[in-house]
């Protein structure tokens, strides 16, 4: 007689479990798969910026070694001679202080206003805030072309709004031809600049700023803490990063909108005195015909704006603060 052994009501046979090595295949497949979907996906992104940007750059670099007119099929190589060139070059070394001074006044001011202006319109109960808020906001949408041409026509000698308004007051004795004197045209673009980019700086700290919690203040407020104090212990800590990542941007863009200022306003003049390096580099390279050198001063640019955005990233690193 034969017993057949029958397994209990409701247990399914279980499959064998898959060895371990097979297991790590398919996982090392499937991590392949999405390391091919990946590269596909940044293909496109990393060619355009290999093609306009590294590319471009590279070819400055090279092309700062060679002596050539830019029109010219000649090109002689002339190793460093073009940066030795620069050393003794009077006028670059006065568009690089024009490009410093600017740098620096310009950044305090905007960061400066901006900070305060947003600290106002945010902490203070002002009636009419949004108003105001877009009337600053407007310059930034403007063309920095345009801008230009508000501000030749503000700074314009005899027909002038400045010069207007002082002619108006009786106080003739302070008129000034501004994009014509060598001792007051940089600020004159210093003026244009900060008009520019208050109002743009001011919105992402008002942003900022209005993330910190309410309870944060009332609490200062009731330890005695005034406006001022509430401002440089609680605001600035907790907007910190903000500042920071708006402080290399700003000082690496401002490269680019005071040539474009100088450009449009000055040309660079009177005699040089409000050339930059990025307008000097322009005149060399496309009006001089000195391709080469005007490379040369390219690559000093790019060394420049560099080393400024590495310092100010190392200055102002610190410890993020948490609320």
């Amino acid at each position: 007689m034969t017993t057949t052994i029958t397994p209990p009501s409701g247990a399914a046979e279980q499959a064998p479990s898959e060895p371990p090595a097979r297991r790590r295949h398919a996982v090392t497949r499937r991590r392949r798969g999405n390391g091919r979907f990946v590269a596909a996906c940044l293909l496109p992104a990393l060619a355009l910026f290999a093609l306009f940007m590294i590319w471009p750059t590279l070819s400055v670099f090279r092309m700062s070694l060679y002596t050539w007119s830019g029109f010219s099929p000649k090109m002689r190589f002339v190793g460093l001679d073009n940066f030795t060139k620069l050393i003794d070059d009077q006028q670059f070394l006065r568009a690089f202080q024009n490009t410093v001074a600017l740098l620096v006044i310009v950044t305090v001011v905007t960061m400066g206003l901006g900070l305060s202006l947003a600290a106002i319109m945010t902490r203070q109960k002002l009636r009419g805030r949004n108003l105001y808020r877009f009337i600053l906001y407007i310059p930034n949408v403007l063309s920095v072309v345009v801008i230009a041409a508000i501000f030749s026509a503000v700074f314009d000698q005899e027909n002038g709004l400045i010069n207007g308004t002082l002619r108006l007051l009786s106080l003739d004795g302070l008129q000034q031809v501004w994009l014509g004197d060598q001792g007051v045209v940089l600020w004159s673009v210093a003026i244009a600049m900060v008009w520019q980019a208050l109002g743009y700086y001011m919105v992402i700290y008002m942003a900022s700023m209005a993330s910190i919690p309410e309870e944060l203040y009332e609490a200062s407020a009731l330890d005695g803490a005034g406006a001022g104090r509430q401002f440089f212990t609680i605001t600035l800590p907790l907007i910190w990063e903000t500042l920071r990542t708006t402080l290399t941007f700003f000082v690496l863009s401002a490269v680019n909108l005071s040539f474009v200022l100088v450009r449009a306003m000055t040309g660079g003049g009177p005699d040089g005195a409000s050339d930059v390096l990025l307008s000097y580099m322009y005149q060399q390279a496309y009006t001089n015909s000195s391709y080469g050198y005007g490379m040369a001063i390219g690559v000093v640019i790019f060394a420049f704006s560099f080393l400024v955005s590495l310092l100010v990233s190392r200055a102002t690193r610190r410890q993020p603060l948490q609320y």
